[in-house]
């Protein structure tokens, strides 16, 4: 299977995404918006089939294609890669002005010991270029979590590691299933807050790894120190003491 590496994962929670940005001069720019429900679709054990509705409330007629791929974690991108253990139908539509195309999702492959990812990508086709006008495709990525008959649950484990200058929070994950950890804050012993350095997916899957740069004003904490952590999981808000380990 070939395999592609599509950049960060996009955060879910919002129905319209645009992962291409045209820095244009002199020339016009159009994008055309689409929107995607639901935004996360969720298998339970025993289901292989659902759908999920593309919306196009602009004023032109577009095209789009839908394609699936299986979902890893590996360090800290989010590879996919061309699978048949997923199906969409149709693969391609054309959708009128404030129309929408249902789409089949079929689970070929159900899971067997944990819970199985994948992504649905929906490609906006640009319509054939216009002079001096430059369309900006969309694409919108849609998270599969499929469960296998067994009983699954996360188990992420939280520690932070100071190296060359930067504090990282790393979170590893020893369950079964995926979890989303977000507003993530730590507390220094001195009263300090401290909250991601940029934005970043917050899923972390069954058997992986992550991390999540900290922005550090003043000292870093010293190997050993306690923190605490709070940050909102799918299942229970987070609330614990983690410590600083050595430069690995």
């Amino acid at each position: 299977m070939s395999s592609w590496n599509l950049g960060r994962v996009m955060p879910a929670g919002k129905a319209t995404a645009v992962v291409a940005i045209v820095l244009l001069t002199g020339l016009a720019a159009g994008a055309q918006t689409l929107s995607v429900l639901p935004v996360n679709i969720f298998l339970p054990p025993g289901q292989k089939a659902t759908t999920l509705t593309v919306t196009n409330p602009g004023k032109t007629e577009t095209a789009i294609q839908l394609r699936a791929y299986a979902w890893n974690q590996s360090g800290d991108d989010d590879p996919l890669t061309a699978t048949a253990a997923v199906g969409v139908s149709p693969p391609m539509a054309t959708i009128a002005p404030g129309a929408s195309q249902v789409v089949r999702v079929i689970l070929r492959e159900p899971p067997q010991d944990r819970e199985a990812t994948y992504r649905i990508l929906v490609d906006q086709i640009p319509p054939p270029a216009e002079p001096g006008f430059v369309r900006v495709v969309l694409r919108l990525s849609i998270p599969i979590f499929a469960q296998p008959m067994v009983r699954t649950a996360s188990n992420v484990q939280f520690h932070l590691e100071t190296n060359a200058g930067k504090l990282t929070l790393v979170g590893v994950n020893s369950g079964l299933r995926h979890d989303a950890i977000r507003e993530i804050a730590l507390t220094t012993a001195d009263g300090r807050t401290l909250k991601l350095d940029g934005g970043f997916s917050p899923y972390i899957l069954a058997g992986a790894t992550r991390h999540w740069p900290l922005a550090v004003q003043g000292p870093l904490p010293l190997p050993g120190e306690m923190l605490k952590l709070t940050a909102h999981a799918d299942a229970n808000a987070i609330e614990e003491q983690i410590h600083v380990a050595a430069a690995p």
